[in-house]
């Protein structure tokens, strides 16, 4: 995994920050993420579309989930404008994106609990 799609430094921060509430933060941020995705995958409504990416950019980027954030903004900033196809592609995007930063932050939570 390249930092492209994680920023470790903002996990490290947290897990620092956090401490034993690191796991849970992990856990909740996989949980709310899952509970998006549903959402918009379920709609065409470009309002709902977009306030949904907004919800799920803000937790992305406070998670180091840079590129997920930064696929969230463009939904966000774009939903209104662009066609049904299109949106469906970027809600894909950002499907696949969170697929592949999942297990990062799987990881984390294992470990956090071993330590």
């Amino acid at each position: 995994m390249t930092d492209a799609h994680v920023n470790r430094e903002v996990l490290d921060t947290l897990r620092e920050v956090m401490e034993d509430g690191y796991p849970e933060l992990l856990d909740t941020f996989l949980k709310d993420s899952e509970s998006r995705l549903v959402e918009l995958q379920q709609t065409a409504d470009a309002k709902v579309l977009s306030e949904v990416a907004h919800s799920f950019k803000g937790s992305a980027s406070n998670m180091g989930a840079v590129r997920l954030a930064g696929l969230c903004q463009d939904l966000e900033s774009n939903a209104k404008g662009k066609s049904p196809e299109a949106l469906a592609q970027l809600v894909a995007d950002i499907h696949s994106e969170f697929a592949d930063v999942r297990p990062v932050y799987e990881s984390e939570k294992h470990h956090a609990h071993i330590h």
